[in-house]
């Protein structure tokens, strides 16, 4: 073996991966050095997922070779890298909701005597938190946590692994910038210990700040392995999309007039989730942010608006009339509609294909005598595909195999199926690339432009600052304040976050 050889902990030679008809990889040639971090970008549908599944072992090459420290690997899964020393986290999460989060960490690294487990998962967990610094509560069940915190057991779990090469699959999508800080101090202290991280995301930022070297991915295919030292944010967005980059914000619709009626209005709601007298309102035309720290109830007041989650008390308007008891069904029927921040578990269907996705809700609009139109389905599907760049620009794709980002255009066009007035966007663009976040973007302000009204719900205060009219500051189930995105700073922002947050614990510790 050559020293240069040496050096590498995977290397990838002329794979190609193809799902049925569809073509995803083709001649991937890729090497990942030890003790480094090395990002993979690209589109969502580039391929960059796909690369890292078959080096975890979860989907097979069907030609090309791969090598692993050195040695030729054949008939690979994930046991098998797993026991060769490649862990993976997965974008979407691997985690089992009813068990703790200690157990959830070490699920079959139990110890046992005699097939007896010891029960020492809490100890163990908390000799690993030391070292992580996640603060996560072991005995706390995985299903009752916060993505961002589901998130970090994922990261947890490979780290306990003692995995040398770990793949991260868009780790940061769901933490905020101080979560996200502290993984990249994890994947640092990983690097220091010798490991390889594999870093697979949309977050250039991250990257620059991170990574030690970069493979830029178009279509299927490595468009160039560079150090990241040579490169900027903008090189690398003009090689994910094969053209000039443009990394802005778009111009959102002048701020409607402040004299016309909300379109949406909440008055005082308090639910059992843990809303404390939420009160807002959003005009026609009007984009407003929801800003707060992680549990400060963002998703909560979108999920009560919705109806989602019962009112205890409160109020909701549309139009200015009382909408009293609010449902899911009532609220669609309204044109009161809800993208949630989890697209696989709360918005797709992932049994169903594309077109069947898009009109489960509207299925009164393309029905006769509870027939559906299968010509109606499909055109209006088409229309929605064409309109957001879905890709496969099938109407019956398998969606369960779509990339994150063409999941969350279909399920943005699912709600805009029937032209809603009202959009309640949670997340609208967590962990989806460069290239379907402006298309995302341009979607909000053509909604806004239409007359719609658009609640925007973000862990990014760039988005939010960028994107809004107005935004609502929100903090321990509460508004605390209000926000002018073209007068404030994210530092401003998040200071009176902080503030807000450290006013209501020292509240509830004198209470």
């Amino acid at each position: 073996m050559s020293a240069e050889a040496a050096q590498l902990a995977v290397r990838l030679a002329g794979v190609g991966k193809s799902f049925g008809s569809t073509q995803v990889l083709r001649d991937i040639d890729l090497e990942i050095r030890i003790g480094e971090i090395h990002a993979i970008v690209g589109e969502n549908g580039a391929g960059k997922s796909t690369t890292g599944k078959i080096i975890g072992g979860y989907y097979a090459a069907d030609s090309g070779r791969i090598e692993v420290f050195g040695a030729p690997v054949e008939n690979w899964t994930p046991r098998r890298a797993l026991a060769s020393g490649i862990a993976m986290i997965h974008q979407e999460l691997q985690v089992v909701p009813e068990l703790s989060v200690a157990e959830n960490v070490f699920l079959g690294m139990e110890e046992n005597v005699g097939g007896v487990l010891r029960g020492t998962e809490v100890r163990r967990f908390r000799e690993l938190d030391q070292r992580c610094g996640f603060g996560l509560d072991p005995d706390q069940k995985v299903g009752a946590l916060r993505i961002a915190d589901r998130q970090k057991v994922e990261i947890m779990r490979a780290i306990a692994r003692d995995a040398r090469v770990i793949i991260m699959d868009e780790p940061a999508s769901s933490l905020t910038a101080d979560e996200a800080e502290r993984l990249h101090q994890v994947i640092a202290w990983l690097k220091r210990g010798g490991n390889a991280v594999i870093y697979v995301t949309h977050f250039l930022d991250h990257v620059m700040a991170t990574a030690d070297r970069v493979t830029v991915m178009r279509d299927g295919a490595v468009v160039r392995t560079a150090e990241v030292a040579d490169e900027t944010k903008e090189s690398i967005v003009e090689a994910m999309l094969g053209e000039p980059a443009d990394v802005a914000f778009p111009a959102i619709p002048p701020v409607p007039d402040a004299g016309l009626p909300p379109l949406l209005e909440a008055r005082g709601l308090v639910t059992a989730t843990g809303l404390d007298g939420v009160s807002l309102a959003v005009r026609p035309g009007e984009i407003v942010g929801l800003v707060g720290l992680v549990g400060s109830g963002r998703s909560e007041t979108a999920r009560a608006i919705f109806g989602a989650d019962p009112l205890l008390a409160g109020e909701i308007r549309v139009a200015g009339e009382v909408y009293a008891h609010p449902t899911p069904n009532n609220s669609v029927a309204r044109g009161l509609v809800l993208v949630p921040e989890d697209r696989r578990k709360l918005g797709l269907v992932l049994t169903q294909r594309v077109r069947a996705n898009m009109s489960l809700p509207h299925l009164r609009l393309i029905s006769r005598w509870s027939v559906v139109d299968e010509s109606k389905d499909r055109d209006r599907a088409r229309e929605l595909i064409d309109h957001f760049d879905v890709n496969p620009r099938s109407v019956d794709g398998d969606i369960a195999y779509y990339s994150g980002g063409n999941q969350q255009k279909v399920l943005l066009g699912k709600w805009v199926y029937a032209k809603p007035r009202i959009m309640i966007l949670d997340e609208p663009s967590r962990g989806v690339d460069i290239g379907a976040r402006r298309r995302i973007h341009d979607f909000i302000v053509e909604m806004a432009a239409g007359g719609a009204a658009v609640l925007l719900i973000s862990s990014e205060l760039e988005e939010v600052l960028g994107m809004s009219h107005r935004g609502y500051l929100m903090s321990g189930g509460r508004v605390v304040g209000e926000v002018d995105p073209r007068a404030s700073s994210v530092g401003d922002v998040l200071r009176t976050l902080f503030q807000a947050s450290e006013a209501a614990r020292m509240t509830r510790a004198a209470s």
